[in-house]
């Protein structure tokens, strides 16, 4: 027993120093990175418990061997019980159980081997992910749902393309997602996760919630969404199961009532005034032709879904003839004459090329090691105070910075859902060589550059459609930089993601897959110093995997003799 009281807390000292690391941080769920260090404390958690079983199991273990010696010592005595006691040493035995040996078995039972389980989970408890982490995984997964256009059945199952690990969803996590929508006034997903709970449950799925609650969010979500006649039938259906359900009872009332009024006006209408609202119903159900490629018509949202379901890539045949793989060495840059590079296009306008086998995996493995420890929830600059704030549109880990358009000033980005570190080349030499390779690979000079930004994109992980650039309209933006605007984009992909996670450009259709070990490379700026608008993109929701990515941002100034200024705005 001491053994086991000496061990639990040991064990608590492990996984303090590891959940450490990890408290400042929190957000697990921008970042996959970082939730992988939760399945370990997890699984230590689980030692811990079984750990506490099996210290209860001997100590029942101990009782019920002292319960069966007894039974047997007493089914003999009470036989004779005087002959029995005439033994003098029977005698004293008897006296020694009933003074000493039952007050140890008193103790040994009142013994608690809670202890070190409670205050491993209790030291824990306080770096484990929060509701903000669970409502973020929840919506994660219903953005990806709409971009990718999965129905509830096929995400419940688990059959997501290129998984590895299937995982199959309760009744209680359907419930629990359509619960999350419901408070988040999202009714859409509201109806659809409380359908598939119903669902499943009729399908015989054991589980401890019942029809009546699913019927009574799913009514209610469908009425909301102004489909009356299916919310009274669920409503009925709720009533034949629970006839004194009271908010049942009055929306039945409501909604009886109001499909009443609704009929009644359509009757009151005049025939005329009803034709002709019927031909403008019929005209607009009418489904326009579906078009090969996007058209600029097409709101940048709906661009960019499709470009990450692979939809709508405005790359023509022609254009695709005149994209070509060669090997580079940059005008024979003397680290590349002997052994060049391979590059390819990716796309023409914007020119986008890719590096190929541009960093080793010892070297992508270092960087993580390196970022992992300081990742923080993405922010950007805000352009109006200049503050950091946390970037809604992006999904990973720092969580992502951008700039404030008004202020020009870091604040964490709410569009991007992830968590990303800066590394400094002076801190590690593979750090230091890495920004030589991307300035002798693009011939622009480092030393004004930012720092090597490693980003790790979390559950859905996304970076909504943004410029990298400061626009005319942001005359603060890199201000405290003070190194100009971001001529140029160096991107690395140091993973390979399974679904999802493309970069797309929602303007020109372009769309750019993560591969490991390549890099990406384009110019945000025209030589003239005019912002290229076509290299507007996004990083698309991570549907299966985990992403990886690390980009170098480079400034303008030192560029004056390496890229020289164009007098056509445009070139």
């Amino acid at each position: 027993m001491l053994s086991f009281r000496m061990e639990l807390p040991c064990l608590s000292l492990l996984l303090l120093s590891c959940l450490q690391s990890l408290s400042a941080n929190n957000d697990f769920f921008t970042s996959i990175g970082q939730m992988t260090d939760l399945l370990y404390t997890e699984k230590d958690l689980v030692t811990s418990l079984k750990d506490y079983i099996k210290a209860e199991e001997n100590k029942l273990e101990r009782v019920k061997q002292w319960a069966d010696k007894l039974d047997s010592l007493s089914a003999v005595a009470i036989q004779d019980p005087e002959g029995f006691l005439g033994h003098p040493v029977n005698a004293f035995k008897l006296m020694k159980r009933l003074n000493t040996e039952w007050a140890d078995l008193e103790s040994l039972v009142l013994s608690d081997t809670t202890d070190g389980f409670i205050s491993n989970l209790t030291i824990q408890r306080q770096y484990f992910p929060t509701d903000e982490d669970q409502t973020g995984a929840a919506k994660a997964l219903l953005r990806l749902q709409d971009t990718y256009r999965l129905d509830a059945n096929t995400i419940s199952i688990g059959d997501l393309p290129g998984v590895k690990h299937k995982s199959l969803m309760t009744v209680e996590d359907c419930y629990e997602l359509g619960k999350i929508a419901y408070s988040d006034v999202d009714y859409y997903h509201t109806e659809l996760w409380m359908a598939q709970a119903l669902k499943q449950l009729d399908q015989g799925e054991e589980s401890p919630l019942d029809r009546v609650i699913l019927l009574d969010y799913l009514s209610y979500s469908i009425y909301q969404q102004g489909d009356i006649e299916r919310a009274l039938e669920f409503t009925k259906q709720l009533l034949a199961l629970d006839p004194e359900h009271q908010r049942a009872n009055g929306n039945l009332k409501y909604f009886e009532f109001q499909l009443e009024k609704l009929k009644k006006e359509a009757a009151d209408t005049p025939p005329t005034e009803k034709k002709q609202k019927e031909k403008r119903e019929a005209t607009e159900k009418i489904k326009k032709p579906k078009k090969k490629f996007l058209t600029p018509q097409l709101p940048e949202r709906k661009k960019y879904e499709m470009l990450c379901r692979g939809e709508g890539i405005r790359m023509t045949p022609r254009r695709q003839s005149r994209l070509f793989c060669r090997y580079y060495d940059n005008k024979h840059n003397p680290m590349y004459v002997l052994a060049p590079v391979k590059q390819q296009d990716e796309w023409d306008r914007p020119y986008i090329v890719r590096f190929i086998d541009i960093i080793s995996d010892k070297e992508m493995e270092r960087v993580k090691q390196l970022a992992k420890p300081r990742l923080r929830r993405a922010t950007i600059s805000n352009p109006i105070t200049g503050v950091l704030e946390t970037a809604p549109y992006r999904i990973s880990k720092r969580r992502a910075t951008v700039h404030d358009p008004l202020t020009g000033k870091l604040t964490t980005a709410q569009y991007r859902v992830s968590k990303s570190a800066w590394l400094t080349g002076y801190e590690d030499p593979i750090i230091d060589k890495i920004n030589q390779r991307i300035e002798d690979l693009t011939g622009l000079e480092m030393d004004t550059a930012e720092e090597l930004q490693v980003a790790n994109y979390g559950v859905g992980g996304q970076y909504e459609p943004h410029f990298d650039f400061g626009r005319k309209d942001e005359p603060d933006a890199f201000k405290e930089l003070g190194t100009g605007n971001r001529v140029a984009t160096w991107l690395f992909y140091m993973s390979d993601v399974a679904a999802g996670g493309a970069t797309v450009f929602p303007d020109v259709g372009a769309s750019v897959g993560p591969q490991k070990g390549t890099a990406v490379f384009w110019y945000n700026l025209f030589p003239s110093g005019e912002g290229d608008y076509s290299t507007r993109h996004a990083a698309c929701p991570v549907l299966v995997g985990n992403k990886w990515v690390s980009n170098k941002w480079i400034h303008e100034r030192g560029q004056e003799w390496r890229r020289p200024c164009s007098l056509n705005e445009t070139e």
